[in-house]
């Protein structure tokens, strides 16, 4: 019998932030196999006794497809643990293609991305009401060309929430194609490094103006989200849009409007 792979997301660093599903699963592995340049081991701390774990933060992809074969030949359950959600950065289909060459079975567990959880620390929000609803997962361009119609400034020209990975060496581009595409100078600018990682996490606010030299002066330098958005420190503003859904002159299927459209601004 050949045991099946789960690929488990980790979270952003945090422990606790792993899915229950997930942890349940580190719980009954046989052999489990994480991303030690991103994952904290912490995460592999629910693997039962004599369980094998190992990093694969110094292997190929070709070390990490035969680790991955050999131990399912070995084991029911191996896990292939990686930061943040497989689906977005993990290289996870280039992983799952020689598996279902040697016909063994995949599974995938979603995990957090630290684009939620970097919000999550800095208590800030994706969206806002009539500021935007809209958010864009990217990466600026740098030894990984972007496909054509993915550069930032074409992103950026949508003036909604737009998360960057894997790009904080590059805040010199990504303040020129923002200014390519509209924004200000004084637009808002989040960075948070190692989001959720007990101890080590950093939160940088600044404007596109300043945001390069208040991450040089935190030592800021990898692992890190960048967020533009119009919706960030709306904590602070005075007055918001609210939402409809709590609006009580809007009726949906679990209520009824209790005061009219009228009434509410008298």
């Amino acid at each position: 019998m050949t045991g099946t792979v789960h690929f488990v997301g980790a979270g952003p660093g945090d422990p606790q932030l792993l899915t229950l599903k997930g942890r349940d699963l580190i719980a009954q592995a046989g052999a489990i196999l994480f991303a030690g340049s991103l994952v904290s081991e912490a995460a592999t701390q629910w693997a039962p006794a004599g369980c094998e774990v190992a990093d694969s933060k110094d292997m190929t992809l070709n070390e990490i497809t035969d680790w991955l074969i050999s131990r399912a030949r070995q084991h029911i359950t191996v896990i292939r643990l990686q930061t943040g959600d497989p689906g977005l950065y993990g290289a996870l289909i280039e992983m799952i293609q020689p598996l279902d060459a040697a016909d063994v079975p995949v599974a995938v567990v979603p995990g957090v991305t630290s684009a939620m959880a970097s919000m999550a620390s800095a208590c800030e929000t994706l969206t806002l009401p009539e500021i935007t609803q809209t958010v864009i997962l990217t990466r600026v361009e740098g030894r990984t060309p972007m496909p054509e119609g993915e550069s930032l400034a074409e992103l950026a020209a949508h003036h909604c929430t737009i998360c960057m990975y894997l790009s904080i060496t590059l805040l010199k581009t990504i303040r020129r194609e923002l200014l390519m595409a509209g924004w200000s100078e004084q637009s808002p600018i989040l960075v948070v490094q190692k989001a959720s990682w007990p101890g080590e996490e950093k939160i940088v606010r600044g404007t596109l103006s300043d945001i390069r030299e208040r991450c040089m002066a935190e030592g800021i330098t990898s692992q890190a989200m960048i967020v533009a958005s119009p919706a960030l420190g709306a904590r602070h503003w005075p007055e918001l849009k609210k939402s409809k859904l709590y609006d009580p002159s809007f009726t949906h299927r679990f209520r009824k409007a209790s005061v009219t459209d009228e009434e509410q601004k008298s």
